[in-house]
């Protein structure tokens, strides 16, 4: 019974630290010009990963179909950090950003920002923020 009592502390134990130490990130976009295509939802956890114009240095990224212009996801099982998140409406699917020059033809957006220009450049110092609770963010799409 002492082993099995052991045992069943362990477990318990271990399972109350994971719990505490894991952390969701919901993030959502509202407000897209269409319900074409989907939203990539790049998430960031390095300094120097944004930007990000390949979509390669995320930590992880989900791509979510869009219902009534908006567009939701949940990022589970988050250590305790600091965190960016990316977003492209991406109307065509193709899985890039589409730019005619240097300006992005269909919507991106970045946590912390409301606008992105010359001057308001998006870097992970910016658009960061620390997670050490389960947390909600709207991200502002930005149309060029």
């Amino acid at each position: 019974m002492k082993k099995f009592t052991s045992v069943l502390f362990v477990f318990l134990f271990f399972n109350y630290s994971y719990s505490q130490d894991s952390y969701s990130l919901t993030a959502n976009v509202s407000d897209l010009r269409n319900s074409t295509g989907v939203v990539v939802f790049a998430l960031y956890n390095k300094d120097g990963s944004i930007p990000d114009e390949k979509l390669k240095k995320q930590y992880r990224k989900e791509i979510v179909p869009i219902a009534k212009n908006s567009a939701t996801v949940t990022f589970n099982n988050l250590p305790k950090g600091n965190y960016a998140v990316f977003i492209l409406h991406d109307e065509n699917k193709n899985g890039k950003i589409d730019k005619i020059f240097i300006l992005p033809t269909e919507g991106v957006g970045f946590s912390n920002f409301q606008t992105i220009n010359l001057s308001n450049r998006p870097n992970f110092s910016k658009a960061s923020f620390q997670i050490n609770e389960n947390l909600t963010k709207s991200i502002k799409i930005i149309y060029k």
